[in-house]
């Protein structure tokens, strides 16, 4: 996989996407002594950025791949965007998502037309689909270990560079890699020296655990309120194309997730959920990366698909 692969998943969603907007933070970006950017995905097709790599994958799709359904576990914004993706083609899809799955992504999942089973943690929600799988015939869609997920992700990159072309550093939020994985061969295969950081909860440091262990390895246990980061091992994909592409990983407290929710709330007067904070998180927490070099900073938000009763703790 290299860049022209994401050249021509824009090509291929083009239209069908919006290209979000960046919003400033004036006040951070006072305090801080650098101007600091929302990529706000959170107002993309779904509510996430996963739009970007469902309506890749189902535009790539060969008619036996969707000839009896498609299978995919998830958190939800992976269900939310595939659900809609999938809906165009009349294709039927089956989620398993954890037992504490956000209520509201799960209404929105079944009113896409999805079939949504609700089972155990992220885990067991795997071995549940694997046995589906086998059962029914289903393709899996993986949430972020897949080519053709990956390289509508990192549409995301080409669409930053031609909004900010003189960009120093995006910080992006980290589950299983996809993302990160897509965007950052994607800008800086042009723009070598744009620092592109991952962001990770502590508790479900993901890939910087796969890093220190020198590949794939699963998480013993994930334990963290950003529940769409909560992925349990990183992809053979986004592992090796991390570690080619991105700068570096940083890792975030819950107080500090907690603190940039607030912030996002009350300051900049967004409804982000908790896994799309991390990036704004690890200013907060750590200040500005080392070694930046002239030009703003982007924050990618990820997506805004927390129903209010799961933002209330953030709201006072």
């Amino acid at each position: 996989m290299d860049r022209s692969d994401v050249t021509a998943a824009q090509t291929r969603i083009h239209g069908r996407i919006v290209a979000t907007p960046l919003i400033a933070d004036l006040s951070l970006s006072k305090r801080l002594g650098r101007r600091i950017l929302y990529k706000c995905e959170l107002f993309q097709c779904t509510g996430s950025f996963k739009a970007r790599g469902a309506l890749n994958w189902i535009a790539t799709a060969r008619p036996e791949e969707l000839r009896r359904g498609l299978g995919a576990v998830s958190a939800g914004n992976h269900a939310i965007a595939l659900a809609w993706a999938a809906a165009e083609q009349g294709t039927p899809l089956t989620v398993v998502m954890p037992e504490n799955a956000s209520p509201r992504k799960v209404e929105t999942s079944r009113a896409l037309g999805a079939d949504v089973v609700l089972h155990g943690d992220i885990n067991d929600a795997w071995a549940l689909m694997h046995r589906l799988r086998e059962e029914q015939g289903l393709t899996l869609v993986h949430p972020y270990d897949d080519l053709r997920i990956i390289a509508g992700q990192g549409t995301l990159g080409l669409e930053l560079l031609k909004q900010v072309p003189d960009a120093a550093c995006i910080l992006c939020p980290v589950g299983g890699g996809g993302l990160i994985s897509g965007l950052a061969m994607a800008v800086r295969a042009e723009r070598p020296a744009l620092q592109v950081i991952g962001v990770e909860p502590e508790g479900a440091a993901t890939l910087d655990f796969a890093w220190r262990q020198g590949g794939r390895a699963r998480l013993p246990c994930v334990n963290t309120c950003a529940w769409s980061l909560g992925a349990a091992m990183a992809g053979e994909h986004t592992y090796a194309l991390s570690r080619d592409w991105v700068s570096a990983l940083h890792q975030v407290s819950e107080q500090a997730i907690g603190a940039a929710l607030r912030h996002l709330i009350h300051t900049v007067r967004l409804l982000p959920e908790p896994g799309a904070a991390v990036g704004l998180a690890s200013l907060l927490e750590h200040g500005l990366p080392p070694e930046l070099g002239d030009g703003d900073i982007i924050v990618v938000l990820t997506g805004g698909n927390a129903g209010l009763d799961e933002l209330t703790q953030w709201l006072h």
